[in-house]
């Protein structure tokens, strides 16, 4: 009885209007990504606080030796711990769920999920200037994608649930709902969908719910409730979003940079460099070690001097493009948060210092770059808007923080040709994210949606009494070939027509001999005599509208079936799943004109 309902589960969940069940399915991802995270985040912050004095965040109450040592150590560390894994698994983060997302329909491992576990938790420890976030949505992504496939869910439904898994992990990470539902579908799933909004929606309170639940329902950060107060002060606003959109230019392309001249080298050498080199800036600017959201904090009420501002800004930037182009596990949105804090606080002690009648505060003006940093970095002005909002809660912030966002994002992608950190970085790997809306459309439904369930099986030759017998039955389509390796299909109609215009050239085989038949295996009927040949039809010879085929899964999106049809040069399918080891039953077939009806 439960594996009639797991089915029947599965087939409704094929179908793109599927939005109760999956609204259902996007609070249970929610719940366990937001689990995963909340752990992550405890464990982590908890290791911190047995050597950093007050806060989890305070690496500048380390002696200065250990500005140095620290990360140096947590750089052996990882590369010790990924020299012993395999290669495949080196890759982490927001780019690897984005490749996942739209070349493996979300299908992301367990093994995976811990290696970004263990190595974010070492390289936060190490004060390595990298940011929780990214690797949050790794895990939020990955905890629902292993809830997918535990569940044996089509691969369009797994899809809204690593997207889910995606908004959740945002929102556990910054108590933001609504920035971690646009991040998911602005950054990772590169697209905006009514049928998926619902079940992300839910996913990402849920999240922002467990966050509040441990940590309490303040804000991220504590800033005074500014505005703008005349608009005279919008062309510097501008300005300031140029500025913005130049830095995190910088940041792309020293990250791609870095990439370039460090992949080819071995894995332990890499991050044990990589580890020496943020020691030693460390020594300089301890400020720029950990996360920093209290540099931040500190940034927002104007507690930072303008020299201070402008060298932990730069760098900030110089040792997370370290970190970020060697590939060290840890996330990039924290980071961008803190550069763009730290250098909108400076633009506004410059901004009073040189702007006539200006109203300009380092407060105001670290809002505006957090936000404007975040936009060009990620490439995502609405994720970065609505996180500006949540994050602050000042509403009189949006107006001129939406200037600084497309400011700032036009000038990183039109002016300097930068894409977002994550795809830059992919492009580097050789990753390209490239879809269309068609291609969008068509990873939202899986197989059984689209597919013809109404089909007989046949081996390729046949007594003339069985060929009746298929046609009998008034299936539209017959799928030739012995048992576990069907290769053709024909309409049902061409056989019968063949039989209509050859009546007489074949002689009506007994009920008995049709039941001999149905037990041998044609593919071996090589002694037959010359007289028993003529007995027989051949499905593969008689005229008709044949198409090869090959088998997909029925979990399969109808795109990845009509990807199999383009790089096999086919027209048809057959649907299967496993129902016992080695066995596979078939469920369906599916055209190509199935797939045109189905988008027309």
């Amino acid at each position: 009885m439960i594996r009639i309902d797991l089915d029947n589960l599965r087939d409704k969940l094929a179908y793109i209007d599927a939005l109760p069940l999956l609204s259902g399915l996007g609070i249970i991802a929610g719940c366990l990504s937001g689990g995963t995270i909340l752990l992550f985040r405890l464990a982590t912050e908890e290791v911190q606080k047995l050597y950093l004095q007050g806060s989890s965040e305070n690496f500048e109450s380390l002696s200065s030796i250990w500005y140095f040592l620290l990360p140096l150590i947590g750089g052996i560390c990882l590369g010790v711990f990924f020299h012993f894994i395999p290669q495949g698994l080196h890759r982490t983060g927001v780019g690897l769920v984005m490749e996942r997302f739209n070349h493996q329909q979300g299908n992301m491992s367990f093994k995976g999920l811990l290696v970004q576990f263990f190595g974010a938790a070492i390289s936060l420890a190490s004060g390595h200037s990298m940011g929780r976030e990214g690797p949050a949505v790794h895990l939020g992504a990955a905890s629902s994608s292993l809830l997918a496939q535990w569940a044996g869910l089509p691969n369009n439904s797994m899809r809204v649930l690593v997207g889910c898994g995606c908004a959740s992990a945002i929102a556990t990470s910054f108590n933001t709902p609504i920035a971690g539902v646009i991040f998911a579908m602005e950054v990772v799933m590169l697209e905006y969908s009514i049928s998926t909004f619902t079940p992300i929606i839910l996913a990402s309170v849920v999240g922002a719910a467990m966050t509040r639940a441990v940590y309490g329902h303040d804000e991220a950060f504590n800033v005074p409730t500014l505005q703008i107060s005349t608009l005279l002060e919008l062309p510097y606003i501008l300005f300031s979003g140029v500025i913005f959109g130049c830095l995190a230019a910088s940041f792309i392309w020293l990250s791609r940079l870095t990439y370039r001249h460090t992949h080819n080298i071995t894995v332990s050498l890499r991050f044990t460099l990589v580890g020496a080199a943020g020691g030693l800036i460390a020594l300089i600017t301890p400020q720029v070690m950990g996360v920093g959201y209290d540099t931040v904090n500190a940034a927002l009420v104007g507690e930072i001097g303008l020299t201070t501002l402008l060298l932990i800004t730069l760098t900030k930037l110089v040792a997370t493009s370290l970190f970020a182009g060697s590939g060290i596990p840890g996330g990039l949105i924290g980071p961008s948060i803190f550069m763009g804090a730290t250098a909108g606080a400076a633009m506004g002690y410059i901004g009073v210092a040189t702007v006539p009648d200006s109203s300009a505060s380092a407060n105001f003006y670290a809002m505006l770059g957090l936000a404007g940093m975040m936009s060009a970095v990620l490439q995502a002005p609405l994720a970065a808007l609505m996180a500006l909002l949540e994050l602050t809660s000042n509403p009189n912030i949006i107006f001129p923080g939406m200037l600084v966002v497309v400011v700032a994002s036009m000038i990183s992608s039109e002016v300097f040709k930068q894409k977002s950190i994550f795809q830059a970085l992919l492009a580097e790997q050789g990753v390209d994210l490239k879809t269309s809306a068609l291609s969008q459309h068509l990873h939202r439904t899986a197989v059984p949606a689209a597919m013809e369930r109404s089909f007989s099986r046949a081996k390729r030759e046949l007594t003339f009494q069985q060929a009746k017998e298929l046609v009998a039955q008034q299936h539209e389509w017959i799928l030739v070939g012995i048992d576990n390796n069907p290769s053709h299909i024909i309409p049902t109609a061409d056989l019968a027509r063949y039989l209509e215009e050859h009546p007489d050239n074949h002689r009506h085989g007994t009920q008995a001999e049709y039941k001999t038949s149905l037990s041998e295996n044609t593919t071996e009927n090589n002694t037959k005599s010359d007289t028993e040949k003529n007995d027989t039809i051949n499905l593969l010879k008689i005229p008709a509208s044949r198409y090869d085929v090959t088998p997909v899964l029925m979990s399969a999106t109808l795109k990845e079936a009509l990807d199999v049809m383009d790089n096999r040069s086919l027209d048809a399918v057959y649907v299967h799943r496993m129902s016992a080891p080695t066995i596979h039953r078939v469920f369906g077939i599916v055209t190509r004109k199935d797939i045109e009806r189905f988008y027309r």
